[in-house]
């Protein structure tokens, strides 16, 4: 997770004055709103299979050791090999020397947030391996040169006017703005990507550890092309994103599309278990890349539960701050409410503190988690680490320094309040501050301060007993 060299402050500022960002964004946020809610609303007994589905996370990660280590012995029996990797670097050397082992030269990925995470296609490319993209949100975001800016729909900051200028620009087609031209231009320019590729990489929703299956949930099929034409595949995971069954996995996925897309399931469910074993089709070698890249160091803490997540993307949807800013303002592959929980804790040492405040602690993601994560209460811890840890800005230590001061003496936030109230009555306008100096200047960008009430609540009790005594 590199820094980016624009800061949050100024990326959030850019996004907001992106008119086109907000078009995009106003159509896929609201339509993936509306359908997951008859999604769930088809479910019958819904907040039961969410209730059973967060125990079987919880349950998973409290034993996670046990789990990865049955997974591993599994995958092995049905003839799959096991790669371990500590950290990003490890996992993009991992899946480098197979493809110069095997001497590939073409590589086609399906998505992968895992490998985004890790920044695998920089390595791959920089070494000289031709990389494509299948998906085709991920493969419009790499002819544009960008990162994902959603979950599950890495493109979704950007108009269809605009994917059919670009696709037009990078393939010369004739420009278009409806989706099914675009898609099939796409597929045209796809389909000989799959028949010459040595090598396909793939993410993994959800490994069963009793079974060393990989499950892989899509809805253009990409996926299912890229894991069985080409002769290996290696399969990006992260160590958390295990199910103890194949009675547990079925769970996740009556949740997973609904709250993804509103879908009862995704078009393609792909359940591999092993390389092809005397069949015709399917790969001849399957590496299982599990990596840890900070996980390990979350189990147990109090932002843990984090790690429960399923990567829907349903608490993009419903973040009123998503919703106006997109994801790439969060400067980070995970983006929304996720992301200002995930990002830091994993990458502790990184520019992520600010994260955390891009909320408004609405419960909104909580409300629509499939597994009930709790992510306004893991934002707050965040938020004092960032604090104890003195990363928050000067003004705001001042600030808290201040309050403290008066709200410590009584009569001093008694004057101090007399004082503001007549000052803030200086300049209202209607009993509203348009306008504040710096650094308060921040709030009135967009919006108006109260003044405070003529008699506080103090002042009106103390009326109020002595108009009764």
């Amino acid at each position: 997770m590199n820094s980016q060299p624009m800061s949050f402050h100024r990326r959030i500022s850019h996004a907001l004055a992106d008119g086109a960002l907000r078009v995009a964004l106003d159509r896929t946020t609201e339509r993936f709103t509306l359908k997951r809610a008859a999604g769930l609303a088809s479910l019958p007994d819904s907040d039961e299979v969410r209730d059973r589905a967060r125990a079987i996370r919880l349950h998973t990660l409290s034993r996670l050791d046990e789990y990865l280590e049955q997974f591993d012995a599994a995958v092995t029996l049905v003839g799959g090999r096991v790669h371990w990797a500590a950290d990003g670097q490890e996992a993009n050397a991992i899946v480098l020397d197979l493809a110069r082992s095997h001497s590939v030269e073409r590589i086609v990925k399906s998505k992968s947030m895992v490998s985004e995470e890790v920044h695998l296609n920089h390595t791959l490319l920089a070494a000289g391996l031709d990389v494509v993209e299948s998906d085709l949100g991920e493969y419009i975001i790499q002819l544009a040169g960008e990162t994902p800016s959603h979950i599950i729909a890495p493109a979704v900051h950007k108009t269809r006017e605009q994917i059919g200028q670009l696709l037009a620009d990078k393939l010369g087609v004739p420009v278009t703005d409806d989706p099914a031209e675009m898609t099939a231009t796409a597929r045209a320019a796809l389909r000989d990507v799959f028949l010459r590729a040595e090598m396909g990489v793939s993410g993994v929703n959800f490994g069963v550890a009793s079974t060393g299956s990989l499950a892989i949930v899509t809805n253009e099929g990409n996926a299912s092309l890229a894991v069985t034409a080409p002769r290996i595949h290696v399969a990006m995971m992260g160590i958390e994103r295990l199910v103890p069954t194949l009675d547990d996995l079925t769970v996740m996925l009556q949740i997973l599309a609904r709250s993804a897309t509103g879908q009862k399931l995704t078009v393609y469910t792909d359940l591999l278990t092993g390389p092809r074993r005397g069949d015709l089709d399917g790969p001849e070698e399957l590496h299982v890349v599990l990596i840890d890249n900070g996980r390990s160091h979350l189990v147990g803490t109090e932002v843990g539960e984090i790690l429960a997540c399923i990567r829907c993307g349903a608490c993009l949807n419903a973040c009123p701050v998503y919703q106006q800013v997109g994801g790439h303002a969060y400067g980070s592959v995970y983006s929304g409410p996720i992301g200002a929980v995930l990002t830091p804790s994993l990458d502790r040492g990184g520019p992520w503190h600010s994260l955390p405040d891009a909320s408004s602690l609405c419960g909104a993601c909580r409300e629509v988690c499939p597994v009930r994560i709790d992510i306004p209460r893991m934002l707050l811890a965040l938020r004092a680490r960032a604090v104890h840890s003195g990363k928050t800005g000067r003004w705001v230590r001042i600030a808290f320094r201040l309050y403290r001061m008066a709200a410590t003496r009584p009569w001093l936030f008694r004057r101090t309040v007399s004082v503001g109230r007549w000052l803030m009555e200086l300049f209202a306008v209607d009993g509203w501050l348009h306008r504040l100096p710096p650094p308060l200047s921040g709030w009135t960008l967009s919006r108006e301060f109260p003044v405070i009430a003529g008699r506080t609540f103090s002042e009106r009790m103390r009326d109020r007993l002595e108009a009764s005594g």
